[in-house]
């Protein structure tokens, strides 16, 4: 799918099977079926291969494909949210293809370095607007 939207694809070794890399962005992206996670839990090595791209990007998620209708793939994401807690790793449950690419694009274009300053601008003026505007930070100024 990203090859027919025109997305230059490299390959490379490595990179983990399974993850994409946006290197303008500095995101990385990790593609598991919860099955994978829930049959052979142990034999499987999806943890172990987690906790490696956990700790190789800084900026990293992990797409969950499955419907998250059943109670095994709610299992496995509550397996994962508790094993990964405290780390740096992003989990998104995704439904299809299409929702997994969507999701890959914004995120990475969202992180790129021209979007990210305009966010981080645009940002900074609503919270000025904020802080003029509000009734709240008027009744404070006038107490202090």
């Amino acid at each position: 799918m990203l090859s027919a939207q025109q997305h230059r694809i490299r390959f490379s070794d490595s990179v983990e099977s399974g993850a994409f890399v946006f290197p303008l962005s500095g995101t990385a992206f990790f593609l598991v079926d919860p099955h994978d996670l829930l049959e052979n839990f142990k034999e499987s090595g999806v943890i172990d291969r987690l906790q490696k791209f956990v700790q190789v990007h800084r900026s990293c998620f992990l797409l969950l494909h499955a419907p998250f209708n059943g109670k095994n793939e709610m299992q496995a994401l509550t397996m994962i949210q508790n094993r990964f807690f405290r780390s740096n790793l992003r989990i998104l449950p995704v439904r299809n293809h299409a929702e997994t690419v969507k999701g890959m694009l914004t995120i990475a274009k969202a992180t790129s370095k021209p979007y990210v300053d305009s966010i981080r601008d645009r940002v900074s003026l609503a919270r000025v607007h904020i802080i003029e505007t509000s009734p709240v930070w008027e009744m404070l100024r006038n107490i202090l």
